[in-house]
C-alpha cells in the first residue's frame, strides 16, 4: 500500500522563491507524520526554502510563520507531535502562513 501525498500550502512569496504554484504535493517517509517529516521533506524537495520557514541552526520556527491543519494552530506545538490524521490522509493541506504585525 502507498503512503498518501501529504498537501502543503504556502505563503505566495515562499511560492515564488520555491518556483511553485498551488499546492506542494510531498512523499514522506513512513511513520507518524509530524510538522518537522513534512518540513524536512520541504526543504530537501526545494532547497531555496531552508531558513525561511524555520531557523536552520535550531530547527525553530520563524518568528512570522505559524502552521495550521484542519482549522487548527499547531504553530506552538512540538515539532514531532503527530499531525492530524487527515493530513496523514491527504485529506487535508497542512498550511505555512506567513504571520501579520502592525498596528
Amino acid at each position: 500500500m502507498t503512503r498518501p501525498t501529504i498537501r502543503v500550502v504556502l505563503p505566495a512569496h515562499l511560492k515564488n522563491l520555491a518556483g511553485v504554484s498551488g499546492e506542494v504535493g510531498l512523499d514522506v517517509p513512513a511513520g507518524p507524520v509530524t510538522q518537522r517529516l513534512v518540513l524536512d521533506a520541504l526543504e530537501g524537495r526545494y532547497p531555496m526554502l531552508r531558513g525561511t520557514i524555520r531557523d536552520q541552526r535550531t530547527g525553530k520556527r520563524r518568528a512570522f510563520i505559524r502552521f495550521y491543519a484542519c482549522e487548527e494552530d499547531l504553530s506552538n506545538e512540538s515539532p514531532d507531535a503527530p499531525l492530524p490524521a487527515r493530513v496523514a490522509a491527504g485529506e487535508e493541506p497542512f498550511l505555512v502562513i506567513g504571520a501579520m504585525a502592525g498596528g
